[in-house]
């Protein structure tokens, strides 16, 4: 299941480019918390300690229980990291959006799904296995969101595949993906062709003949 973190906050009550530059001088991200039952409300996370969490996440899903400090007031808000902007070459965190979640109310998920074991048809029948589906959307209560699904595929034989209504979800999870896609599959294993034989060996070729022209008027001469 996705590991809870915990990551500290505070308001950010300026807005703009300015601020922004503001809030980035001190070592701090910019951010956003909205909610079904939240309004939306700007904040600032450290920098340091996000970066932390968003490398030693193992799938995409991460509960991240905000630590607001407003002065002396102090609230926690359970959040799904929902999206994190990245600058397109330095690649450093530039914003980061919070889902505000309950843990009595489902939540929707994009998680990941991995191969796990060699398939037999791999290992003895030389296929290849192939996966048409990297992730699938599920719902479930926070506190059983997956990090990633793993699929034991080491049964599947040349020819033989898995589908979603295959997989064993996790308890209290569901996926509202269609049952019948394809998930893995063990592809027959590939011959290279052969280049064909050539029918017949091609005749070496005539040499042109090139006539010379005749001088004008060496006709005339012989009459």
């Amino acid at each position: 299941m996705a590991k809870q973190v915990k990551l500290s906050a505070r308001p950010r009550p300026e807005s703009g480019r300015n601020a922004v530059k503001q809030v980035r001088a001190r070592g701090s991200v910019p951010a956003v918390i909205y909610g079904s039952r939240t309004a939306p409300a700007n904040l600032e996370v450290p920098l340091r300690d996000l970066e932390t969490i968003l490398a030693h996440a193992v799938g995409e899903n991460i509960l991240v229980d905000l630590e607001i400090h407003d002065g002396s007031k102090v609230s926690n808000q359970l959040t799904l990291v929902q999206e994190v902007q990245h600058h397109p070459l330095r690649r450093n965190v530039l914003h980061v959006d919070f889902q505000a979640v309950s843990m009595t109310e489902e939540i929707n998920a994009e998680v990941a799904i991995e191969p796990v074991g060699e398939a037999d048809g791999v290992k003895n029948g030389g296929g290849l296995l192939e996966q048409s589906i990297r992730s699938i959307s599920i719902r479930c209560l926070p506190q059983n969101l997956p990090e990633i699904i793993h699929v034991d595929v080491s049964a599947l034989k040349v020819g033989e595949s898995l589908h979603i209504r295959d997989l064993r979800l996790p308890e209290g999870v569901r996926t509202s993906s269609d049952a019948d896609l394809t998930v893995f599959i063990v592809a027959e294993p590939t011959v290279a062709a052969e280049p064909a034989a050539a029918s017949a060996e091609a005749a070496p070729a005539s040499p042109e003949v090139i006539k010379e022209k005749k001088p004008e008027g060496a006709e005339e001469a012989k009459k």
